[in-house]
C-alpha cells in the first residue's frame, strides 16, 4: 500500500498533463469534440499492469480533475460516460477474454464515443444525434489503434523500471 498510492499520484499527474497536453491539440475533423485519447495509455497500461480498481480511480480522477480545470460540467458528464463505459467493456475483454491490449484499446475507443454520443442524445433529447456514430466508431477504431500501439511498446519498458 505504500509504494502504491505514489504511484498512482504519478498515474494522475501523467494523466493530467496528457489531458493538458491533448486539450491544446487543434484537431480540425468534421466530428465536433474528437480527441486523440492520450489518457488512455496510461490507463490501460494500468489495466494491464495493476487491478482494475486503481485503473478506474486514476480514470475517474482524471475526468473529474480535469474537467474542472480545462472544461465544465458538460465536459465532465460526457467524459465521464464514455470513460466508464469503455473501461468496463476493455475490463471484460481484458479478464474475460484475454485479448491483446491492441484490441482492447481499439474498443475501448470504440465504446468511449458510444458512452459520449448515448449521453448527448439523452441530454439533447435527440435521437438524430446518433447519426454521428458512423464517423465516431471509425476515428475510435483509429484512435483505438493508435493508443494500443503506443501502450503495447510502452508496456514492456514499464514493467522494466518499475510499476506505475
Amino acid at each position: 500500500m505504500a509504494k502504491k498510492v505514489p504511484r498512482l499520484g504519478i498515474a494522475l499527474a501523467l494523466a493530467l498533463i496528457l489531458s493538458y497536453v491533448e486539450s491544446l491539440i487543434p484537431f480540425f475533423f468534421s466530428v465536433p469534440g474528437m480527441k486523440l485519447g492520450l489518457v488512455n495509455i496510461i490507463i490501460i497500461i494500468i489495466l494491464y499492469i495493476d487491478c482494475w480498481q486503481d485503473a478506474i480511480l486514476v480514470s475517474i480522477m482524471r475526468v473529474l480533475l480535469a474537467g474542472f480545470m480545462f472544461g465544465n460540467v458538460y465536459s465532465i458528464v460526457y467524459s465521464l460516460s464514455g470513460a466508464i463505459l469503455s473501461f468496463v467493456i476493455m475490463l471484460l475483454l481484458k479478464n474475460v477474454f484475454q485479448l491483446h491490449i491492441i484490441v482492447v484499446s481499439i474498443f475501448g475507443g470504440v465504446f468511449h464515443n458510444i458512452g459520449q454520443i448515448l449521453i448527448a442524445a439523452v441530454i439533447a433529447s435527440n435521437v438524430y444525434i446518433m447519426g454521428y456514430l458512423p464517423a465516431l466508431y471509425i476515428a475510435g477504431m483509429i484512435t483505438g489503434l493508435l493508443i494500443g500501439i503506443l501502450a503495447y511498446e510502452m508496456y514492456p519498458r514499464i514493467t522494466k523500471i518499475g510499476r506505475i
